[in-house]
C-alpha cells in the first residue's frame, strides 16, 4: 500500500503531523520504535515530569504553606511509590490518548525502527530483526533528540546513581544530596521535584548564569528565589568527571577562568547538559539529506530538506527544543503538503520553566535587543503588589513587558511568578496580532487576578502602572 505521508517517529511533532495530514485527506501510516506512542515527551518527559512536579508541589504546600491559612494538619508523610504511580497514570492516560485519536483519523502504525532508503521509501526494522518497505509520496522526519551527555567527558549513565532526565523520573527513595550537572529547564525542573521531597541539591552549571539565553534579569531574581528554597550554584564550573563513589557518585568540577578542581559527593547526579537531534541511524546521508555542524537536518522556510518529498520538524531541525514548536512545524507540514500555504512564527515561541514559581518566556529578551541595537523601552510590575497574589501567597517574581520605543509594538514578555507558564499566552496572542504595550495596558483584565499584573506592566512601559 502507497501512503501520501510516512512520518518516523510519534513524540508531539509527529502525532501532531499525522492527525492534521489525515485530517486534510491524507492516506497517512506513522512508524515508532516505542512500544507507546508519544515519543520522549508524552513518556520519559514533558508529561511524566509535570505529574512529578505538581505532585511534588503540593508536598510541599502541605509542610510548609497551609498553616499561614488557617489550616492546620500534621506533617504530611511522603508515599513516593504512590506518587510514582500517579505519574506512571498521567502517561498511560496520554499515551492512550494519541493512540486513539490514530484509530479516529485512520492512521496505519508500523512499529520499529524506521530507515529512509530514499525519497518516497522508508524501511522499517522490528525488534526481531525483520524488515518490511513502505512506499510513500511523502516522509516527515520527527525521530527527535536524545541526552547529550557532557561534553569530552566519559559518563556511565545507569538511570540508578548517575542518571539522565529519565532516571531522575524513576529514583527509587529521595536522595540526601542531588547533584545536577547543567542549570537548564530540564535541570532545574528535576531538581525542583526531589529538593521539594528532601533532597539537597547542588547544581553546577558552565554559564555564569542559570537558564542560559534566559533574560538576565528574570534568570538572576529565579536564581535567588531557588536559593532561597535550598538550592546550592556552583556557576561558572567545568565538569571534568563524573563517577561512582561508595554508594553514590562523585563530581569533580574545576572554575571555567581558572582555579583549583572541586569535588562532590552525592547520593545521585543528574546529567541535565542538554539534548542532541537524534538523527543517526535514519539512513539520512545515504538518501542523500544534508545535516548541519550540529547533526540537525538542514531545512528551508517550509521544513523541506534538500531531497524533494522529505521534510523534517522538531528536535531534529533548528529552533528552540520545545514540544509545541514541534507541534506547530507538524501542523505546518501537514498543510504544505496537502497544498495549503503552512506556516510557523518563530519570533512568538513561548518557553516555559515549570517550577514554583514558574519562569515563562516570549520574544526578545533585553540581552537579544541590545545585542541587535533595537531601540526598546521597558515595564515592569511585582506580583507583591497584586492583591490576587497576597491572597494566595504568591508574591514572588515580577512581570516585564519589552516594546519598540517608536511604534509601541511589544517585542517580548517575560515573567517569574505563580502561574506564569498561563498568563503568558495573552502576551502570545498580542504578540501574534502585531499589538502594542497599550493595546494590552487597555485590555481590561478582571479583578482580582494574577493577571493584572500582567496589564499593570503594559502601562509600566508607555506610561504610569496604577498599582505602585
Amino acid at each position: 500500500m502507497a501512503y501520501d505521508v510516512v512520518v518516523i517517529g510519534s513524540g508531539p511533532g509527529g502525532y501532531v503531523c499525522a492527525i492534521k495530514a489525515a485530517q486534510l485527506g491524507l492516506k497517512v501510516a506513522v512508524v515508532e520504535k516505542r512500544e507507546t506512542f508519544g515519543g520522549t515527551c508524552l513518556n520519559i518527559g514533558c508529561i511524566p515530569s509535570k505529574a512529578l512536579l505538581h505532585a511534588s508541589e503540593m508536598f510541599a504546600e502541605a509542610s510548609h504553606s497551609f498553616d499561614a491559612l488557617g489550616v492546620e494538619i500534621s506533617a504530611p508523610k511522603l508515599n513516593l511509590e504512590k506518587m510514582m504511580a500517579h505519574k506512571d497514570t498521567t502517561v498511560s492516560a496520554n499515551v492512550a490518548g494519541v493512540a486513539f485519536l490514530f484509530k479516529k483519523n485512520k492512521i496505519d502504525s508500523f512499529r520499529g525502527t524506521g530507515k529512509v532508503v530514499a525519497a518516497g521509501k522508508v524501511t522499517v526494522v522490528a525488534e526481531d530483526g525483520s524488515a518490511q518497505e513502505i512506499e510513500t509520496k511523502n516522509i516527515v522526519i520527527a525521530t527527535g533528540s536524545d541526552v547529550a551527555g557532557i561534553p569530552g567527558v566519559e559518563v556511565d549513565i545507569d538511570e540508578k546513581v548517575i542518571v539522565s532526565s529519565t532516571g531522575a523520573l524513576s529514583l527509587a527513595k529521595v536522595p540526601e544530596h542531588l547533584v545536577v550537572v547543567g542549570g537548564g529547564v530540564i535541570g532545574l525542573e528535576l531538581g525542583s521535584v526531589w529538593a521539594r521531597l528532601g533532597a539537597k541539591v547542588t547544581v553546577v552549571e558552565f554559564l555564569d548564569t542559570i537558564l542560559g539565553g534566559m533574560d538576565g534579569e528574570v534568570a538572576r531574581q529565579f536564581q535567588r528565589l531557588l536559593g532561597k528554597q535550598g538550592f546550592d550554584f556552583r556557576l561558572g564550573s567545568k565538569v571534568t568527571g563524573v563517577a561512582k563513589s561508595g554508594k553514590g557518585a562523585s563530581v569533580t568540577f574545576e572554575p571555567v577562568k581558572g582555579g583549583d578542581a572541586e569535588t562532590l559527593e552525592a547520593d545521585a547526579v543528574l546529567i541535565a547538559t542538554g539534548r542532541k537531534p537524534y538523527t543517526e541511524g535514519l539512513g539520512l546521508s545515504e538518501a542523500g539529506v544534508e545535516l548541519d555542524e550540529r547533526g540537525r537536518v538542514k531545512t528551508d522556510g517550509h521544513l523541506r530538506t534538500n531531497v524533494p518529498g522529505i521534510y523534517a520538524i522538531g528536535d531534529v531541525v533548528a529552533g528552540p527544543m520545545l514540544a509545541h514548536k514541534a507541534e506547530d512545524e507538524g501542523v505546518a507540514v501537514a498543510e504544505i503538503i496537502a497544498g495549503q500555504a503552512g506556516h510557523v512564527n518563530y519570533d512568538v515561541i513561548p518557553g516555559v520553566v515549570y517550577t514554583s514559581p514558574e519562569v515563562a518566556s516570549v520574544g526578545k529578551t533585553e540581552e537579544e535587543l541590545k545585542k541587535a541595537g533595537v531601540a526598546y523601552k521597558s515595564g515592569k510590575f511585582p506580583f507583591t503588589a497584586n492583591g490576587r497574589a497576597r491572597a494566595m501567597q504568591h508574591t514572588d517574581g515580577f512581570v516585564k513587558v519589552l516594546a519598540d520605543k517608536e511604534t509601541d509594538r511589544v517585542l517580548g514578555v517575560h515573567i517569574v511568578g505563580f502561574g506564569a507558564g498561563e498568563m503568558i499566552h495573552e502576551a502570545a496572542v498580542l504578540m501574534e496580532f502585531g499589538g502594542s504595550s497599550e493595546d494590552l495596558a487597555r485590555t481590561c483584565h478582571a479583578h482580582p487576578t494574577m493577571s493584572e499584573a500582567v496589564k499593570e506592566a503594559a502601562l509600566a512601559t508607555f506610561f504610569k502602572p496604577i498599582h505602585i
